[in-house]
């Protein structure tokens, strides 16, 4: 890996803990009917090679399979939503806000933006896709 920095993050009750080794993805935001519904919003969520998540402490770790394609990863204890994993693929998304700051993120477009609801504007100048 060309990157060997590290990134940690977890849960609000702290029983789900993660590290992420080297440079995730840059952040996307999801505005589906599913990550709206689990964030209470849009999901901000980065990504990663599946080899590159540690889970460090994972008692209150549970999947929701949310699709017959995705299951969703959420602490059982506090509720925090942590992760998006689709169906036979190796990577994960991480939601950004779990990741303990600084990321050295940057948010860089928006998706499904034919779903999101309508109290509010996307105006920050970033790409928008109808879908993925």
């Amino acid at each position: 890996m060309a990157d060997e920095s590290t990134h940690t993050g977890g849960c609000l009750c702290g029983a789900v803990r993660y590290r992420v080794h080297g440079a995730p993805r840059d952040v996307v935001a999801c505005h589906c009917s599913q990550c709206r519904r689990t964030s209470g919003h849009h999901a901000a969520m980065t990504s990663v090679p599946e080899d590159r998540l540690e889970l460090i402490t994972s008692d209150g770790l549970i999947w929701y399979r949310s699709s017959s394609t995705a299951e969703r990863g959420f602490c059982s204890r506090c509720g925090s939503n942590l992760f998006w994993r689709p169906t036979g693929e190796q990577r994960v998304a991480i939601t950004a806000g779990s990741l303990d700051a600084p990321t050295g993120l940057e948010l860089i477009e928006h998706i499904f933006v034919a779903d999101k609801s309508d109290y509010y504007e996307i105006k920050d100048g970033k790409p928008q896709k109808a879908a993925w």
